[in-house]
Order: structure tokens, then sequence, then C-alpha cells
């Protein structure tokens, strides 16, 4: 299944399914929306489903949301790109490293990437998203997947001198409002098959910045979970950034970061793409 959502932002989300011809079709007569609390029962309610009997939705002037409503937990693995680490003049860690970002960072794939006062060193980073379907705690790496509802692309925002410069703590650099585009769609794992051979790209302003694969990944999507749900009992609905490959802007030099006016674009193989523009938020 190919999942999406359209609607305001703090509005009222219509949930898509995209039947065999990529055509939207409304299914919240099914399932009012796609969020943690329905997750848990959404395959049960979708599966078989005859999409063809159900209302098209007109996208045309619609806002896209995330294709799922806001997760309770969103969680990042730093690097865990081999070839990012060597670019980051770092150590492949010998276990994943975990972080967090703020859930008010979450927003759309297409949302403004916001510019504050303060800001200066503003960086991309495409990865692949993990959404859960079901709880998972102290599961095998083997039954991992099963926890998983789909994939998407998501862009890892960072404000490198606020994540490496105030302190040493990651969050504060990656959890700005709209540091984590997520969408446009996501893609049950029956769909979309092995996520470990995947090729994902950021482009800014048209210059082809990232081109990697997530066979390069340190630790796949099952060894992260299992890692993970030795420590924290994951969510339905919870968010997993995957990490990055080489390419970000802290890993040039000299470095080159986002400024206003900025368009990224950027994708996962399978998943769609998304484009931002960077846009300097009003002082109050």
């Amino acid at each position: 299944m190919r999942l999406m959502r359209y609607g305001a932002r703090d509005g009222v989300k219509t949930p898509v399914v995209l039947d065999a011809a990529g055509k939207a079709r409304d299914v919240s007569s099914l399932v009012a929306d796609f969020t943690p609390e329905t997750i848990p029962a959404l395959r049960k309610t979708l599966d078989g489903v005859d999409l063809e009997g159900l209302p098209l939705f007109e996208t045309q002037g619609q806002r896209l949301a995330a294709p799922v409503g806001q997760p309770r937990n969103i969680w990042g693995i730093g690097l865990n790109y081999s070839d990012h680490a060597a670019e980051a003049g770092m150590e492949v860690p010998t276990e994943p490293i975990l972080f967090n970002k703020a859930s008010g960072s979450y927003c759309g794939p297409n949302d403004p990437l916001l510019y504050a006062k303060g800001m200066s060193k503003l960086d991309w980073e495409v990865e692949l998203g993990v959404v859960i379907g079901r709880s998972a705690l102290n599961v095998s790496r083997e039954q991992a997947l099963d926890h998983v509802l789909g994939y998407c692309v998501v862009n890892d925002v960072s404000e490198r001198a606020w994540q490496a410069e105030r302190g040493g703590q990651w969050v504060k650099g990656k959890s700005f409002p709209n540091f984590c585009p997520t969408g446009p769609v996501l893609v049950t794992g029956d769909e979309l098959g092995d996520p470990g051979k995947l090729s994902l790209w950021t482009e800014i302003n048209g210059e082809r910045l990232q081109d990697g694969t997530t066979e390069k990944m340190v630790f796949d999507v099952a060894a992260i979970i299992s890692y993970m749900s030795e420590f924290i009992q994951l969510e339905p609905g919870d968010l997993i950034c995957t990490g990055t490959p080489p390419g970000v802007g802290m890993g040039f030099k000299p470095p080159r970061y986002l400024s206003p006016g900025d368009r990224v674009r950027l994708g996962v193989e399978g998943l769609g793409e998304q484009e931002q523009v960077v846009e300097r938020l009003a002082e109050s």
C-alpha cells in the first residue's frame, strides 16, 4: 500500500491510498486518519479493500501533509553510513548512536525550512524513514521488520552550530519547527521490497550533492529496530530516521550551508521526492 494525507497543517487531514494507477482514493469512510491510534488496525482495515470502489480525491491545490499523523517519538541514528562517517572524520560506530528530534519538528514534505535568528550553519540530510506499525520491545533481528508499518523520505534538517557548538547535545540542532519534513508517501514493506537496496539523493538549487545508497548503512533497519527495542518500547507511529549518506553541507571543504531562498530537493528510490524552500522566519 501507498498511503498519503492532505490538509492544512492545523486542520483536518484526508487519508488516501494510491490505487494501481497512482490515483488518490479517499479512505476516510474506513479510517478517520492515519495516526498512532489507528495504525495498529490499519492493515486489517485496508487489506483487500477494492480501492477502485472508493471516491477519488482531488489533490490539486491541496497541501500535502506528512503521510502519518504526529508521532509520539522521532528517533535519529547518527553516523549510520560508513562513507558519511569518513566524510565527518569520525570512527564508524560499533553500536547505533541514538538521538531524538522534538515532535514539533515534524511537518509535511514540501513545507518551508525556517531560517531563524541565530542560525548560521543550516544543513540537509536525506534519510530513509521507518514508521513503526506495532509495539516493539526486546524483539529479535529476525522479527524486527514485522513491527514496521512502512517507509518514507525524511529530511533530517540540522543547524550544525546549535548541534555541535552549544553544549554538545544533538537534539538542540535537530528540533526547530519544520526540521523533519516527512513524506510524500508511506510505502508498506511488502510493496517496497528490500529497504537495504535503495538509492537516495539531495539537490541544492539544482546541484546534486548527495547521491548514496542504503547498502552503505552500518546498521540496517532490522538491526536498528532490534537494538532500540532492547532499551526502548517503540510504539505505533514512531518515526526512525536511519542516517544519511555523504554530501551534507558540513562535509564540504569549505562547508556549504543553506541560506534564505535556497531550494532543497531530495528523494529515496520508490518513496517519492520532497522539495522545500528556505524561508527567513520573521522576528517577533
